[in-house]
């Protein structure tokens, strides 16, 4: 991974459309693997296939016409479920790369790489919607319980390429979201199916929100390069997201400064115009900086946990909120030694599509 992770600019360089100088391929090439981008390096060797190595080209044309296929079958399947759970009297809704898959145009739909689903129903759906699954041959693989803090449960079958993950919220803490129901969808046509689709809004804030909070990315300073990209396309396929807006939906100090922290990458990585304002407050700067050297020199993710104290007093404001308990009092207490131990192990782990 050490190896892998010097050749991130390099990488970004090309997700960008600017081909990198006394670049060492194969290091990009691991690096494109780690972080799922592959099948995204195909508009740059479209490009500029004629100053690239042979090689190089062919693999990634490889990779890319193999997730073409592999989406293909992702949105037959996809189209399937839908259709039972609308003979259930269900219209889910599309979360993260199931929702791309829906509004992406075909041409568009190997870009991305996913193992999985991501489907939202209402509670009251739930068990509807299981029992149409069921009727076409799924199996439940893991279920939470119902007592749980966030209750899905993760179907398969045999023929499929993927999972379907069904969950009954957007990802991440509900208070996160002014609108946990998301009652701005759009209903919209899947094939012979009615789908719901979160806004272009709504999409960034919840792939912001996952990987910062339900992946723990902001306190681990991981970088999701795959979503990055994805909130790059995004912005450019409907015509500019507004960043300021986006900005304005956090819900405290801690979700604006993780807003803020992916805005700050997308501008140094990608290049993706953000307001100034939006990028040069202190906290979200060090966050990218402390992302850089954790990609840089690994064997810094551990010591740079101490940093999670920036946002310790913000996190449990938060965490705070509807619930009995006031926010004053015990805001700058030492986590507690399960929170260490996790944050701890998850710090050392090496996980697929972070970096």
């Amino acid at each position: 991974m050490g190896k892998h992770s010097r050749a991130l600019i390099s990488l970004c360089d090309c997700l960008r459309g600017a081909p990198p100088v006394d670049v060492d391929w194969m290091s990009v090439i691991g690096l494109a693997n780690q972080t799922l981008t592959t099948p995204a390096l195909i508009d740059f060797v479209d490009r500029y296939e004629s100053v690239l190595p042979e090689d190089l080209c062919g693999y990634v044309r490889q990779i890319y016409r193999r997730n073409v296929h592999r989406n293909e079958r992702l949105v037959d399947q996809l189209e399937e479920a839908v259709v039972a759970m609308n003979g259930r009297g269900v219209t889910p809704v599309l979360l993260k790369g199931a929702a791309t898959l829906a509004a992406a145009p075909r041409e568009r739909r190997g870009v991305r790489l996913m193992s999985d689903l991501d489907i939202m129903v209402m509670p009251d759906e739930a068990e509807a919607a299981i029992a149409a699954l069921r009727e076409i041959g799924y199996g439940i693989h893991i279920q939470a319980s119902r007592e749980s803090r966030r209750w899905f449960v993760e179907l398969i079958r045999s023929t499929d390429v993927g999972t379907i993950d069904l969950q009954q919220a957007a990802p991440g803490p509900a208070h996160f979201y002014r609108d946990p129901a998301l009652s701005h969808c759009v209903t919209a046509a899947l094939g012979r199916g009615s789908v719901r689709i979160p806004t272009p809004m709504d999409r960034a804030l919840m792939l912001i929100i996952h990987d910062q909070f339900q992946d723990y990315g902001y306190w681990l300073g991981d970088l999701d390069l795959r979503h990055l990209v994805e909130l790059r396309d995004l912005n450019s396929s409907v015509g500019g997201l507004d960043w300021e807006e986006l900005s304005s939906r956090s819900s405290g100090e801690l979700m604006k400064n993780a807003v803020e922290t992916q805005l700050v990458a997308l501008a140094q990585l990608l290049g993706v115009e953000i307001p100034h304002a939006l990028r040069s407050r202190l906290i979200p700067r060090l966050q990218f900086v402390r992302q850089l050297t954790q990609a840089r020199f690994p064997s810094s993710r551990v010591p740079l946990l101490a940093m999670t104290v920036l946002d310790l007093r913000n996190y449990r404001r938060d965490a705070s909120l509807g619930s009995a308990r006031g926010a004053r009092g015990g805001l700058w207490s030492i986590p507690k030694a399960g929170t260490l131990h996790f944050l701890l192990k998850a710090a050392a782990a090496v996980r697929a599509g972070k970096v």
